[in-house]
């Protein structure tokens, strides 16, 4: 006769799963990005299509040499390091040389990612480890902006982006400054309806505002996203730049405008919500967020750069262990002090 005994198996949580692997959840990471991308390369053509394509590709191959280079499989096919390639892409000027492009994809993978131990061990967000490489590395190239919408932007490629590597970029048809630079710079600000839709100068994704929220959302309806993040950051930046509006319309902008302009849209929905570099309680998720839009707005209004996402949510990154160690749930018959 067969056994009828049971096997009861006892094991930590969690007890129940999604049943999501990390493929799974990095490729509709990408299905929500393909609509950013491509709004992008309509916007500024063949040099963001080019921009895209070379960030992406050097973070795949840097990924699998390093892989390869360890003696470990490649781990390029479960996404991860497709989403890093997309995301620098995307925080880049259409136009910068491609061999710049390159090496921020070197610096984000190799630097952000591998230093650190690879996947799921990257203290800080890859692609803006990559991207603060080349402000530093390169800040006039990483501020100088093409014009949206040129008319030949399908037929003729930037002078700029195939400039050899290490000489000194030729730039045509560059615009003035980004709506965030103006602002800072200059105390004009931009039509609101032209930053909601993305009719600006600025890099790759800061050009659609809804589509960035609609992939943010097609995320969160998946469940593969924490939307406490993106909410804390947006509140946060319109609480505090409302205020100050309020007090002060003549000198401070609106919170629409703070919220539309610049990259913290992408920044927020795509780059604070990294699941390995963000905290993992939902009260620490809203502190990190809280966080993260009070530097934005500190940076944008008082700080010597007209742009603060990329440091704030580096910044927040670095202190995410200690928030998630700050406000952790208290084990069942212990103290909080003795918890922890």
């Amino acid at each position: 006769m067969p056994s009828t005994r049971k096997t009861l198996e006892i094991a930590t949580s969690p007890h129940i799963a999604s049943g999501a692997s990390v493929d799974v959840i990095m490729r509709n990471v990408v299905y929500a990005l393909v609509p950013v991308c491509a709004f992008s390369i309509y916007v500024f053509g063949l040099s963001a299509l080019i921009t895209l394509t070379a960030a992406t590709l050097s973070c795949l191959l840097t990924e699998h040499l390093l892989c390869r280079w360890r003696g470990e499989a490649s781990t390029i096919g479960d996404w991860s390091v497709a989403i890093t390639g997309i995301l620098l892409g995307l925080t880049l000027p259409p136009g910068l040389p491609v061999w710049m492009v390159v090496i921020g994809g070197i610096a984000g993978v190799g630097v952000g990612k591998f230093l650190f131990g690879g996947l799921a061990y990257n203290a800080f967000n890859p692609a803006l480890v990559g991207r603060a490489f080349l402000a530093a590395a390169f800040p006039v190239s990483l501020t100088t902006w093409y014009p949206p919408f040129g008319a030949d932007r399908f037929t003729v490629v930037p002078s700029s982006t195939f400039t050899f590597p290490f000489a000194t970029p030729v730039y045509d048809s560059i615009t003035g400054a980004t709506p965030l630079a103006a602002m800072k710079f200059d105390g004009e600000l931009t039509a609101t309806a032209d930053l909601v839709m993305g009719m600006t100068s600025g890099s790759t994704g800061e050009t659609s505002g809804l589509l960035i929220l609609a992939g943010g959302i097609y995320l969160v309806a998946r469940k593969m996203m924490n939307w406490r993040i993106p909410v804390a950051i947006f509140a946060t930046v319109f609480a505090l730049s409302g205020g100050l509006y309020l007090l002060d319309p003549g000198t401070y902008p609106s919170p629409v405008f703070m919220l539309f302009a610049g990259g913290l849209m992408l920044g927020a929905v795509f780059m604070a919500t990294d699941m390995v570099a963000s905290p993992m309680t939902s009260l620490g998720c809203v502190i990190y967020g809280v966080l993260i839009g009070t530097l934005v707005v500190v940076i944008r209004l008082w700080g010597a750069m007209p742009e603060g996402v990329m440091y704030a949510i580096l910044f927040a990154n670095a202190v995410s262990p200690h928030i998630d160690n700050l406000v952790q749930p208290r084990v069942y018959g212990t103290t909080r002090r003795s918890a922890s």
